[in-house]
């Protein structure tokens, strides 16, 4: 097993008892645990066969089932095997709003992320009848929902994730594009607009566009103006998206029984309220035959019957897994919606010898998308001969689909014969952790990011240890040709393309693709405004049902910087294959502690921090003391004191319980985290024009801002160092720091961060916003 592929097994996928004991022993244990559940939907006595089948796909990393399955399938845990989940539909009453976030905070403690169309709430300033009051807005309730999305524990330790869209008519739209202006508000959402038809048309016309709520005009402005106010956000902050609403209800397989409003986070599959994602990829790269030479080619046959097992072993997660709520699994049964589509398309393509996003590259792509769709609707059909089509199958309304009518004739013929087992079969999904675990191919649809790319791996004393990451093209590549052969000139990354050729990809991909496609265009920081705006318009005019970039900036920081390939002769470091059968002593349930606390010497550098809260008389002064790891400065301890006597108790356990989890190392940025989720029940405190919710989350932002100023994390909020802070640290008042620029992960604190599929992923040490 590739190293990182065994980190990533060993970190997420490999089922562990309640002790900490390893259930999968090999990575061959997990997948006979995915193909055993599985195959539990099908007729006892064809158990075994397909248990046989689904684990003979799984294995060399051929099909890679979503983590939620990976992790979750034949557990017996609680959890669900869906990734994501569009909620109901909010209604414009103050019950129907906690009853859905209700909804949506039990959804994320399964483990599944949400999406949710804010648009039906009322705008700001609106008269409540009944009340006196004037309404919120939408986005005072999505502030409501980012808190629940910090205090929720999702599934598998991981944070959920959320999209919030609002049609591009509604009066709060300015507020809505303008949200992520302020800093650290609404960091738990992906925010995209729904651009309708006939808002394109006014833009290109320079017309008039209304905002309109419950059939009254709010106000009225040029289009094109409030197109220029999302595209300079866009620009600015790498939000909202663009998601074309009209073409994904009119192309949808099910217009006929559903209105879409709204997608998952990271946008490949636009859902109705309570609809369900459930995603799987083929893995592209490991199906090349003769690679580097003329006779390079994806095995088509191959393909085509690993599809077909594919279809079959994600039709059956819909019966056998587990939903948060029962709206869901009725949702999910009527329609047995999956999404099965592609990982490594940018490894295949430099397998088979052609360049990302030229003009032969879409020939290929074209052909394999065709054989991918082709397969998976025949697939879909042979299931409904024996199992029956999904229960809101309507033939003539079913065969009458924009989507539909583009399938080749004998397609079409099937299903009008047989009817069909699923209503949607295919979309492409973000693959970042599946594709690091398959061997750390390409993601997805996107290109190669980098040849190359240096990983933190957190060791048992807390300290990090670097390791070089290689794209799995390279690695075959040197294999094959020695490590100093130059590479051709086929192979291509991220940071080479022009924004025409990222387009040119997805858009030769969603023509074969049912649902949607979750992919980022990379442009770079220099371009234009005009030249910016224009690859929106290009996104439109190309047929594709959304449109998320990013570009290097400021505020929105760079990515990372990466190796232009890796250095010869490099071997990495291998891990272990004989799992233990007991976990270490500082190992428990995948979180790795120190042994020993780091030691404190005589004399540290601090500060003391005066902390006025509105709501006591006397001040709370906090000292946070720092030592040197690594050249640079960490929090080491805390010290809170006040006069107030009230606070005696909880200042001196808050003091002792920071300052030990502090002194052990490692990541220690989520105490903040922690803090700043507290909500005080009796209100929190407006300071400074802002609201902070409770006393615990404004001595949070002491320790953030702390850890900001003294390099510990990455400075995203354009704040200038303190001159106190930079005369303790040796830094003149003019100098700042250039690396401050960078964006930061909020784990670990390295400039790594980049943007794929639409989510944020530390290539340091693995975080991701959505995954």
């Amino acid at each position: 097993m590739h190293p990182i592929a065994e980190q990533i097994w060993d970190m997420k996928y490999r089922l562990r008892g309640e002790d900490g004991t390893p259930v999968d022993l090999t990575v061959e244990d997990t997948w006979t645990r995915i193909a055993n559940a599985l195959a539990e939907a099908e007729a006892p006595e064809a158990r075994a066969e397909w248990a046989g089948r689904f684990r003979d796909a799984l294995t060399g990393y051929r099909f890679l089932p979503a983590g939620r399955i990976i992790a979750g399938a034949g557990t017996r845990r609680d959890v669900t095997l869906f990734n994501c989940f569009v909620m109901g539909e909010i209604p414009d009453t103050m019950a129907g709003i906690f009853e859905s976030l209700k909804e949506a905070a039990l959804t994320m403690q399964q483990g599944g992320g949400i999406g949710y169309d804010f648009s039906s709430l009322r705008p700001r300033g609106v008269p409540v009848k009944g009340v006196g009051a004037d309404a919120s807005g939408p986005l005072s309730f999505m502030d409501v929902w980012d808190a629940m999305c910090r205090t929720i524990m999702s599934a598998g330790s991981r944070r959920g994730a959320m999209m919030a869209t609002m049609r591009c008519d509604h009066p709060d739209i300015e507020q809505f594009i303008d949200a992520k202006r302020e800093a650290g508000r609404l960091t738990m959402f992906n925010l995209s607009v729904l651009v309708t038809d006939a808002f394109m048309a006014a833009v290109k016309a320079d017309a008039d566009w209304p905002l309109v709520f419950g059939g009254q005009v709010f106000k009225t402005l040029k289009a094109r103006a409030l197109w220029d106010r999302i595209i300079s956000a866009t620009y600015a902050y790498a939000e909202p998206g663009v998601i074309f609403i009209d073409r994904i209800n009119a192309r949808n397989n099910l217009h006929y029984c559903e209105t879409i409003h709204a997608t998952n986070p990271c946008g490949e599959q636009p859902l109705p309220p309570y609809g369900a994602c459930l995603l799987g990829s083929i893995n592209l790269a490991a199906l090349v035959r003769d690679p580097f030479t003329e006779k390079a080619r994806i095995d088509e046959k191959e393909l085509d019957g690993l599809v077909r097992v594919a279809i079959r072993a994600m039709d059956n997660v819909v019966d056998v897994s587990r939903f948060p709520l029962p709206q869901q699994a009725h949702e999910a049964q009527a329609k047995r919606r999956i999404g099965l589509g592609v990982t490594g398309l940018a490894d295949a393509l430099i397998m088979c010898r052609s360049r990302y996003g030229a003009p032969a590259s879409i020939g290929l792509i074209r052909k394999w998308m065709h054989a991918l769709s082709r397969a998976s609707y025949l697939a879909s059909v042979d299931i409904a001969k024996e199992k029956g089509a999904f229960p809101l199958y309507d033939r003539d309304a079913y065969l009458a689909g924009e989507t539909i009518a583009t399938l080749d004739e004998d397609v079409r013929e099937a299903i009008a014969q047989h009817g069909i087992r699923n209503a949607l079969v295919t979309s492409i999904a973000p693959t970042g952790t599946i594709s690091l675990f398959a061997g750390n191919v390409s993601s997805g649809i996107e290109p190669v990011f980098a040849y190359s790319y240096t990983r933190k791996v957190l060791m048992p004393d807390g300290t990090r240890r670097e390791e070089q990451v290689v794209d799995y093209a390279v690695m075959k590549f040197r294999a094959a040709f020695g490590e100093t052969a130059a590479l051709p000139d086929y192979f291509v990354n991220a940071q080479e393309l022009t924004p025409a050729e990222h387009i040119a990809v997805q858009a030769a991909c969603q023509d074969y693709i049912d649902s949607s496609i979750s992919k980022t265009i990379n442009v770079p920081e220099d371009i234009s405004f005009e030249a910016f705006k224009d690859v929106y318009m290009q996104a439109y005019e190309q047929g594709l049902k959304g449109c998320t970039t990013y570009r290097p900036s400021d505020v929105r920081g760079s990515v990372l910087s990466v190796d232009t390939a890796p250095s010869a002769g490099e071997v990495q470091p291998a891990l272990p294959l004989d799992a233990p059968q007991k976990p270490a002593p500082y190992e428990k349930g995948g979180v790795v502690y120190m042994s020993k606390p780091l030691e404190r010497e005589t004399v540290l550098p601090g500060f003391t921090y005066k902390l006025q809260w509105p709501e006591s008389d006397h001040a709370i002064y906090i000292t946070i003391n720092d030592i040197v790891q690594d050249g640079r400065r960490r929090p080491f301890e805390i010290f809170i004191n006040s006069k107030n006597m009230e606070h005696y108790a909880w200042t001196v356990a808050l003091t002792r319980m920071i300052s030990a989890v502090f002194r052990r190392g490692g990541d220690v940025t989520f105490v903040v985290e922690e803090l700043k989720a507290v909500f005080d029940p009796r209100g929190g405190s407006w300071m400074k024009g802002r609201y902070v919710p409770s006393l615990l989350a404004a001595i949070g932002e002491i320790i953030e801002q702390h850890m900001i100023d003294t390099g510990f994390i990455a400075k995203e909020d354009g704040h200038p160092l303190k001159e106190a802070v930079r005369a303790v640290m040796g830094e003149k008042p003019e100098q700042g720091t250039g690396a401050a620029n960078l964006k930061g992960c909020p784990r670990c604190g390295e400039r790594a961060m980049i943007r794929q599929e639409g989510c944020e992923t530390c290539t340091s040490c693995g975080f991701s916003k959505c995954s």
